[in-house]
């Protein structure tokens, strides 16, 4: 079997002290491809120097909403320079971007700029968007419509909300499942990933954060992407296999320069 983490931050500080042999245990657990996502223009580039190490992974660079300036004053600055990293050659999308309205509620206005203008530079260089929202549900998808998305892209651990779901899945984005459909208090998982046709489904770990049962609590890695796979299969009763081969070849219809090797 083949699985692929779409979504991760093996650039966080959590792993600055063994990051090597963390990769070197996820390779030898049977994760063939990682995805590991930009949310500042740091972490973006730290990204692309752990992808250009290793041939497996991959990068996206964006400003996140949790991580936009306080203001607008130096927006063209920042994305001049987000742009010399979106031609690198490991750089398969811009993201994650987007909107949180849990965190931050006085600067909403910030968050759509950089979110419209991130969403221009994916067009630009005809890349997909990994998209973060949070308690901003009707925001993100009138901005969507609004601003199409050329490549489209995916809703990065979406949230379990219907509304969310179902108009994401109209403008023919992705949804991304991370490790909050095995957690026990997840009451409606298992509907909400039966609302999304397997050919729609990619999954993810976003660690070090949001560790699946039966990790739950620890630092999170890549391998445990295949407790997501299974859970999944386990919802939609069939088996681990056919979940990671379909969300597998989902992840590379949809990001065109990752390698089938």
């Amino acid at each position: 079997m083949k699985f692929i983490d779409a979504h991760s931050h093996y650039n966080d500080e959590q792993f600055d002290d063994d990051l090597d042999e963390v990769i070197k245990r996820t390779k030898n657990e049977g994760i063939t491809k990682i995805i590991c996502a930009g949310y500042d223009i740091h972490s973006s580039k730290k990204s692309i120097e752990i992808s250009s190490k290793y041939d497996f992974i991959y990068s996206t660079c964006g400003i996140s909403p949790n991580d936009v300036p306080e203001n607008l004053e130096n927006i063209d600055e920042l994305m001049k320079e987000l742009e010399t990293l979106a031609i690198n050659k490991k750089i398969i999308a811009i993201g994650e971007i987007g909107l949180d309205y849990h965190w931050n509620t006085e600067n909403k206005e910030i968050q759509k700029e950089f979110f419209i203008r991130q969403i221009e530079l994916a067009n630009k260089y005809d890349l997909p968007i990994q998209i973060h929202t949070r308690e901003a549900v009707m925001d993100t998808i009138q901005i969507l419509k609004e601003h199409p998305v050329k490549r489209k892209g995916m809703f990065h651990c979406c949230p379990l909300n219907r509304e969310l779901v179902k108009e994401a899945l109209k403008l023919g984005f992705y949804i991304s499942f991370a490790g909050t459909v095995t957690f026990k208090n997840s009451k409606n998982a298992e509907e909400i990933v039966n609302m999304v046709p397997l050919n729609r489904i990619i999954t993810e770990t976003d660690s070090p954060y949001l560790a699946p049962e039966p990790k739950r609590g620890t630092r999170n890695e890549c391998m445990n992407v295949k407790h997501i796979v299974q859970k999944i299969a386990d919802f939609k009763n069939i088996s681990i296999e056919e979940v990671a081969e379909q969300t597998y070849n989902n992840v590379l219809d949809l990001f065109g320069k990752i390698s089938n090797k």
